[in-house]
């Protein structure tokens, strides 16, 4: 490998598991060399317990990634999700003076902005949207540059985030002897992952179902138009089966895995399924069994409710009947047989599985949407490098002398 080689590191640092993908970049695409996922501890409903165990997972994830890469990395893009992020629209306005051609410094002063929000106490910025800009009064405008004008507003979409949650974050990839360039809305990474251009400007929404947390974002037009995270997630799934069943956490969760979906039309009513009861020694004994088709509806029902509030939180921005490209599904969540057709009953709209496109020797055992979320953070790495490199090669002599 030549060492001038454009290499992207993503860590998703979730709650069940800890993934990491690390990929070199040849031409306009990504080739992976490594990646690596364990078990998560240190979390509690989607937010950081115990800095000191996330930070061992991060580092038991990156050094399985950098074993099979054969190589080893000091910087990561970091993703952040959870019931602590927010998404909300914003503007900023810059009045040029006098009637002159739009420069990048004014575009940059108007998106500052925007994100001079006030903001309640322990909350952050995470990431600034640009959504299009306002030229004198008239918008839509996406790229402003060299026209005419004598103010200029720029309309984003900020995410924000609980800056202690961010902090505590970012300490634990420290610890695990890392540096992070920058920190990624989950949502936004895993669309950028598993959606096409053409896709997002026709208007899409993705939604990431993750074990804590369920995050969704809404593009049109190229911009992101809504941000928000949802309390309904898989560990609802499980809970529910779990109560209406009378087994164990653990025992549901088996259920759920290995017999759950959220279809019971075409299951038999004369369908039964062993339900496993786990003893204190965490042996497994069958002693008991329960219709598949009440299985199901109970699953259905959750996943119904999600969706619905799916559909609410597009319908306060006015976006639920401009998704033409329907709604694309990732997380472990997206898993649940029929996911889609629930989906696609409630949103009245075309529904997939989200899984990453255009990577170069994507691994067939990583066709999983709970991978889609670090396949995009590794992406996004690899464009925040690129442009770091071009930034540096077209300094000139004198930048290099003055440095």
């Amino acid at each position: 490998m030549k060492t001038n080689s454009i290499v992207a590191t993503g860590v998703d640092a979730g709650s069940v598991n800890t993934r990491c993908v690390i990929g070199v970049l040849e031409g306009e695409r990504l080739r992976v060399l490594g990646y690596g996922s364990v078990p998560s501890r240190g979390w509690s409903k989607s937010r950081l317990a115990d800095q000191q165990a996330v930070s061992e997972c991060i580092l038991a994830a990156v050094e399985a990634a950098e074993a099979m890469a054969g190589m080893t990395v000091e910087t990561v893009v970091a993703g952040m999700g959870g019931l602590t992020a927010r998404g909300a629209n914003s503007r900023g306005r810059m009045e040029l003076g006098r009637p002159r051609e739009i420069e990048q410094r004014d575009i940059n002063r108007a998106m500052e902005r925007a994100t001079r929000v006030q903001l309640q106490e322990d909350r952050m910025v995470l990431q600034m949207l640009p959504q299009d800009f306002v030229v004198d009064d008239q918008p839509g405008f996406h790229d402003p540059r060299n026209m005419l004008a004598s103010a200029i507003e720029a309309n984003a979409l900020l995410v924000t985030i609980s800056a202690q949650e961010h902090t505590n974050l970012v300490g634990a990839i420290n610890k695990a002897h890392l540096s992070v360039d920058e920190t990624v809305y989950e949502p936004v990474a895993a669309c950028y992952a598993s959606v096409l251009p053409e896709d997002r400007r026709e208007g899409v929404a993705l939604v990431d179902i993750g074990a804590h947390s369920t995050e969704v974002v809404c593009y049109y037009g190229d911009s992101a138009q809504m941000g928000a995270s949802l309390r309904i997630c898989g560990d609802h799934f499980t809970r529910d089966l779990a109560h209406a069943l009378r087994i164990p956490y653990d025992a549901a969760t088996i259920v759920k895995h290995e017999f759950g979906g959220v279809l019971p039309s075409g299951i038999p009513g004369n369908s039964a399924v062993e339900l496993p009861v786990i003893d204190r020694n965490g042996e497994r004994n069958e002693l008991r069994e329960a219709p598949r088709l009440f299985i199901n509806q109970v699953l259905e029902g959750r996943a119904v409710e999600l969706f619905e509030m799916v559909r609410e939180e597009l319908a306060r921005v006015g976006m639920q009947r401009a998704i033409s490209s329907g709604i694309v599904i990732t997380g472990g969540g997206a898993l649940l047989p029929g996911i889609c057709d629930v989906a696609e009953r409630v949103m009245e709209c075309p529904a997939r599985i989200g899984l990453a496109q255009g990577f170069l020797g994507w691994p067939d055992e990583l066709n999983d949407p709970a991978w889609t979320t670090v396949a995009g953070l590794s992406m996004y790495a690899a464009r925040l490098r690129s442009q770091v490199d071009l930034e540096r090669q077209s300094v000139g002599v004198l930048g290099r002398i003055l440095r």
